[in-house]
C-alpha cells in the first residue's frame, strides 16, 4: 500500500465509537481527535483532549486501562525495580572474578564463564516469561521467577566451589530477567499508545543503569569484606522485589472476551482466576508466540541492529575495569567510583529522551494531519546510533594512547547517552508496530540485548588485545555506523513490509 501525501486525510478506522489498534499499526495511528469529526462525542480522549486514546478502554473498572494513573505508575515502578535486578546481579559477577578465581585457584577467564553462561540464560528467560504469562497470568508467572531467583542468588553467595556457583549462576540467569522479559508487557496492558515512550523511557532507563550500578556497588563491598556479600546483597534486593510483587496486580485483561469479575487477590495471585481464560487459549499455543514474533522481518531487522549497538557497550563495560587497573593504576575501590560513569549516562539519556521521543513524535504528526507511523518512532535512532559511533572511536584512542581516564570517563557516559535513547525508540517502535504482540517483541528486545553481552564478553578482550584498543573499538564503530542501514530499510520499507506480513495472528485469535 503506498504512503500517503501530506494533504490526504489520514485512515480513519473508527466504528460505532471504536478504534480497530491493530489496523491503526499497520496503516498508522490516528491520535488526534479533530480528525474524527463524525464519532469525536462518542471517542475517549485523554483528560487534557489532545489525544484519542488508543485503545479505547472499556466501560468496566475491571479494564486497566480505566485504573487510576497511581496505581498505573506504583505498578510500572514494581515492574522497574524487578527488572533491574537481572542485570544488577549480573553487573555484580563481573566484580568478583578476581577474589573468586583467586579462592578456588582459577584462571579468570575461567570463572569468567559463569559471568558469560547468565548472560546467556537472562536473554532466554524473557522468551518463556510471556507465554507463560499470556497463558498463566502475568502476576503467578512473576512471582514464580522472582521466588526462584530470590533462592539462586542465595546459592551463588553460598556455594563453596566453582561447579556449584557456576550452575546457580546460570540457572539464575534464566529466572531473574521475569521483569526485563515482561516489561513491555505490562506497560501495553496499562497504557495507552499516546503514553508508551514516557513508560518505557523510565522502565529502560532502570534496566539500562543497572549494568552499572551492579559493579560500582560491589567494587566497594569486594574492597572491604568477602565477595559473598555481593551476593547476600543481591539476595536481599531479590526478596524485596518478592516482597514488593504481593503490591502487584493482574493486568492481563483479554478485551475480546472480558471478565464479568476480577475475582479475590488470592485467585489472581495463584493463577486460578486467570484459569477460567483457558478455553480461550492454549499452552501450546503461547509457547509458539516467540516463533510467530520472529517471522516478523521488521522484528528481526530491529533485533539485528540493537545487537550490532548493544554488544559494545558491553564490551566496553566487560573491559574498562582491566584497563584502568593495567594502564592507570585503579584500585578495586577506585573502579567502583569509576562507574558512576554509567549512571550519570544513563540518566542524561533517559531525561533528554523524557523530551526528544514525544517531540519527534509530536513533530510527526503535525506534518502527517494527526497520524503517527510507527516508523516515526526510529528518527532519534540515527543521531543516537552516531552519538555511539563517535564515543567508541574516543574512547579507542584513548586507551591506545593513554589519554586522561577522564576523556575515558566522558566518552564511556556518552556511549550510554546514545544506547539508552536507541533502547526506548526501539520498544516504542515494536510495541506500535505490533501492539498484540506487546509482550514477545519486548522479550526479543531482551533476548537481543545480553546475547549481544554474551557475545561481547566472549571476544572482546582477546580483540582487544590482538589489534589493539584504537583498531578494534574503531572496527566496533564502523559496525555500529553499518547498523543505521537497519533503520534506513525500515523507514523505506517497513511500513509496506507490516502490511504484507500482516499482524501477528495468533490461532486462538483468528483473523480479522
Amino acid at each position: 500500500m503506498p504512503h500517503q501525501d501530506l494533504d490526504e486525510k489520514p485512515p480513519l478506522h473508527v466504528q460505532d465509537a471504536e478504534i480497530d489498534e491493530e489496523v491503526e499499526a499497520l496503516e498508522g495511528y490516528v491520535v488526534d481527535p479533530s480528525q474524527y469529526p463524525d464519532n469525536a462525542a462518542r471517542l475517549k480522549t485523554s483528560p487534557d483532549g489532545r489525544f484519542v486514546l488508543i485503545p479505547q478502554p472499556l466501560d468496566t473498572p475491571n479494564d486497566p486501562l480505566n485504573w487510576p494513573s497511581q496505581k498505573k505508575w506504583f505498578l510500572v515502578a514494581i515492574v522497574a525495580y524487578i527488572a533491574l535486578l537481572a542485570d544488577y546481579t549480573g553487573g555484580t559477577a563481573i566484580i568478583t572474578v578476581i577474589p573468586q578465581s583467586m579462592q578456588w585457584e582459577l584462571s579468570q577467564a575461567t570463572v569468567q564463564r559463569a559471568v558469560v553462561g547468565n548472560l546467556f540464560t537472562i536473554g532466554a528467560c524473557g522468551l518463556f516469561v510471556v507465554p507463560l504469562a499470556h497463558y498463566f497470568g502475568r502476576l503467578p508467572v512473576t512471582l514464580f521467577f522472582q521466588c526462584v531467583m530470590v533462592g539462586t542468588c542465595a546459592w551463588s553467595a553460598a556455594a563453596t566451589s566453582f561447579p556449584s556457583y557456576l550452575a546457580a549462576r546460570i540457572i539464575n540467569g534464566f529466572f531473574c530477567s521475569v521483569g526485563q522479559g515482561g516489561a513491555l508487557m505490562w506497560i501495553k496492558d496499562l497504557f495507552f499508545f499516546h503514553e508508551h515512550p514516557k513508560v518505557i523511557n523510565y522502565v529502560e532507563f532502570s534496566i539500562i543503569m543497572s549494568p552499572y550500578l551492579g559493579p560500582l556497588i560491589t567494587s566497594f563491598i569486594v574492597s572491604g569484606v568477602s565477595w559473598r556479600w555481593a551476593f547476600w546483597l543481591c539476595t536481599i534486593m531479590s526478596g524485596v522485589g518478592l516482597i514488593l510483587i504481593l503490591f502487584l496486580d493482574e493486568s492481563l485483561f483479554d478485551r475480546k472476551h472480558p471478565p464479568s469479575s476480577r475475582g479475590s487477590y488470592i485467585s489472581r495471585l495463584t493463577g486460578a482466576q486467570q484459569s477460567k481464560d483457558w478455553k480461550h487459549k492454549s499452552l501450546v499455543q503461547c509457547l509458539a508466540l516467540p516463533v510467530i514474533a520472529i517471522t516478523k522481518i521488521p522484528v528481526l531487522t530491529i533485533l539485528v541492529y540493537y545487537f550490532l549497538n548493544f554488544a559494545w557497550v558491553i564490551g566496553v563495560n566487560t573491559t574498562i575495569g582491566i584497563w584502568l587497573t593495567n594502564i592507570y593504576g585503579f584500585s578495586t575501590r577506585g573502579i567502583g567510583y569509576f562507574y558512576f560513569f554509567g549512571i550519570v549516562g544513563v540518566l542524561v539519556g533517559w531525561f533528554a529522551g523524557h523530551f526528544l521521543h514525544d517531540g519527534v513524535g509530536q513533530y510527526y504528526i503535525k506534518r502527517h494531519n494527526g497520524r503517527l507511523d510507527p516508523e516515526a518512532r526510529l528518527i532519534i535512532t540515527y543521531p543516537a546510533t552516531i552519538i555511539c559511533c563517535i564515543s567508541l572511536i574516543i574512547l579507542g584512542l584513548a586507551f591506545q594512547y593513554h589519554w586522561h581516564y577522564m576523556v575515558i570517563a566522558v566518552f564511556a557516559a556518552t556511549q550510554c547517552i546514545g544506547v539508552m535513547i536507541v533502547t526506548t525508540a526501539i520498544n516504542a517502535y515494536l510495541l506500535d508496530s505490533y501492539p498484540e504482540g506487546s509482550g514477545v517483541v519486548g522479550a526479543w528486545v531482551t533476548a537481543s540485548r545480553n546475547w549481544a553481552g554474551f557475545m561481547a564478553t566472549y571476544i572482546q578482550i582477546d580483540w582487544v588485545t590482538r589489534l589493539g584498543p584504537a583498531k578494534a573499538l574503531g572496527i566496533q564503530a564502523a559496525i555500529t555506523f553499518a547498523s543505521v542501514f537497519c533503520m534506513v530499510f525500515l523507514q523505506v520499507y517497513g511500513k509496506r513490509l507490516r502490511q504484507w506480513q500482516g499482524r501477528m495472528v495468533f490461532s486462538w485469535e483468528g483473523k480479522k
